[in-house]
């Protein structure tokens, strides 16, 4: 079985992890609600990036959603109603 010859020194051993330090990144608010997040990206809480809606958020879908049933609860309110009208 291979074994090394010599010992390597903690220098040399160091050196492997010279690179390997934590990096601190920038942190910007979202001009629309304030959340922190990192800079040039889309805000995930409202969905802006530069003043404009580029993402739909889990709320927008929600609301989207509930609207739609509401609509078509109306319709069959309305189609049921003038069934029974005929």
């Amino acid at each position: 079985m291979p074994v090394p010859k010599r010992k390597r020194s903690r220098a040399r051993k160091n050196k492997r992890f010279a690179n390997k330090g934590l990096l601190v990144h920038a942190i910007v608010h979202c001009h629309n609600c304030q959340t922190p997040l990192k800079p040039h990206q889309a805000c995930t809480g409202c969905g802006f990036y530069k003043g404009v809606k580029v993402v739909s958020t889990k709320a927008d879908r929600i609301t989207k959603r509930v609207e739609a049933r509401k609509a078509e609860e109306q319709y069959q309110s309305q189609a049921s109603a003038e069934s029974t009208e005929q």
